[in-house]
């Protein structure tokens, strides 16, 4: 009697459990996993100060973290000025995304900004569950599924983009202190391009960020994404006034399967 009545609570609460886990959508994932590391050089791209500013790179942890029993991607971004620019105007910012890796949405995000004399630091937990971004200990309602900048960008790349034409745009939605912005990004063409990696066919997309980006700054920015199933960002560039300013990528392991738009 007393093993049948154990049997019977374990039995009520996994079904708990399953039934507080399956209420979560799952989003197909092809494009990345644990280990995925991707290193770019970063500033002035062409030109005779061609790479002129530093290193970045954007990683996924090679193990789960955990947020209300869940297992989610730790993702790191980082960018750090080098020589001249180092000594001018340096630059450190880190960024940190904690994404539900069956939904590929957020349970924490972390921004730490130093450039020159800027200093911005920001955090936000997002309760998934009840619908709320908690900041500062104090509470937004948000939509379902709510993605910090970092977050949105994982959930883009596991999105069909071949399927789409030229022109089209698409929206998410970003939240980010105290307030939730629409997010549009659209499809601009397909293009081969070069970069220290190598030469990949890809499809260039621009995110339309008006804030909570990667930049300090509102920007016209372009990235371009390998044309397959891993949509690996190969380029970002900004336009300003000495030229374009951006990453190209330098070498990527961990990936999660061949990259079919690498050409040579």
């Amino acid at each position: 009697m007393k093993k049948t009545l154990i049997f019977l609570i374990l039995a009520i609460c996994s079904l708990s459990l399953l039934t507080a886990q399956s209420k979560y959508r799952y989003i197909k994932n092809e494009a990345f996993g644990y280990g995925e590391r991707l290193e770019y050089k970063v500033g002035l791209i062409g030109g005779v100060l061609n790479g002129l500013g530093g290193s970045g790179g954007i990683a996924v942890g090679k193990k789960p973290v955990f947020r209300e029993g869940r297992p989610c991607y730790d993702v790191r971004f980082w960018v750090d000025s080098e020589g001249i620019v180092e000594l001018t105007y340096p630059v450190h910012d880190k960024y940190r995304s904690v994404i539900d890796i069956a939904g590929i949405f957020p349970y924490e995000f972390y921004q730490r900004i130093r450039e020159g004399s800027y200093k911005r630091d920001f955090k936000a937990s997002f309760d998934q569950t009840n619908n709320y971004a908690i900041v500062d200990n104090k509470k937004y309602k948000i939509e379902e599924y709510m993605q910090d900048i970092l977050s949105a960008f994982y959930y883009v790349r596991t999105m069909d983009l071949s399927s789409m034409p030229s022109g089209h745009t698409f929206e998410l939605k970003n939240f980010y202190r105290d307030t939730t912005f629409t997010l549009p990004v659209r499809i601009i063409k397909r293009e081969l391009i070069s970069v220290p990696a190598g030469k990949f066919n890809t499809i260039v997309v621009k995110p339309i960020i008006k804030e909570g980006g990667l930049f300090k700054f509102n920007s016209d920015i372009s990235i371009w994404l390998t044309d397959d199933e891993r949509k690996i960002p190969v380029k970002v560039a900004t336009s300003i006034i000495i030229g374009e300013a951006g990453a190209e990528l330098v070498r990527y392991s961990g990936v999660r399967g061949k990259v079919s738009a690498k050409v040579e």
